[in-house]
């Protein structure tokens, strides 16, 4: 393995599912964006899965794209394109796009990164475009499992600014940021994926 290349153990046991789960609900061609591409680990796996598609990563981190970069190395085809130095709290280097893609960011981030998320998202994805996002959230202000709360209580010991979101909270502002109402899919592991389309 290429020493710039991060492990990524969680991406790939949640790997089949995001593909399974997300597949179906892309479009039939152009451009998806991934926002906090990480390793570049699914960023990988979704190129493979969709060879038709073109996969743009993106990342603040420059260990991350440098990951990406060795997961592009390894790869036999072309649709995977090098990452982006993406901030979502930043203006974004990148014009419209068919499809966002954000696995993992929102509770390990400060809550302006979800507002940025969706206003940004809003700005770029045509008429019933798919905004993705896949991660634990709470439903009703309540944690679906004993687990996820025990996370949350981790992730506020790291940072106050961070914490598992309330699915009510997320879609109030999507809403506001021109977004219908998810489509919400249990997923393995006391996570959920959400599905929200540009009006």
């Amino acid at each position: 393995m290429s020493p710039m290349k991060r492990a990524a153990p969680a991406a790939h046991r949640n790997e089949r599912f995001i593909v399974e789960t997300f597949g179906p609900r892309l479009p039939d061609s152009g451009c998806i964006l991934e926002i906090a591409s990480g390793s570049g680990h699914h960023a990988a796996a979704f190129a493979r899965a969709f060879p038709h598609l073109d996969w743009q990563p993106s990342d603040p981190d420059p260990a991350a794209r440098a990951s990406i970069e060795a997961y592009r190395d390894e790869l036999e085809s072309t649709n995977l394109r090098p990452a982006l130095d993406l901030d979502v709290t930043e203006p974004w280097p990148v014009g419209q796009v068919d499809a966002i893609i954000n696995v993992n960011m929102i509770h390990i981030s400060p809550w302006i990164t979800t507002t940025a998320l969706f206003e940004g998202a809003s700005d770029r994805l045509p008429s019933r475009g798919p905004l993705m996002l896949y991660g634990p959230f709470m439903i009703d202000g309540q944690h679906t499992a004993p687990s996820n709360a025990e996370f949350d209580a981790r992730l506020k010991a790291k940072s106050p600014a961070y914490g598992v979101r309330d699915l009510t909270t997320v879609t109030n502002v999507a809403r506001s940021n021109g977004f219908d109402d998810p489509e919400v899919i249990s997923m393995p592991a006391n996570n959920f994926s959400l599905i929200f389309r540009r009006r």
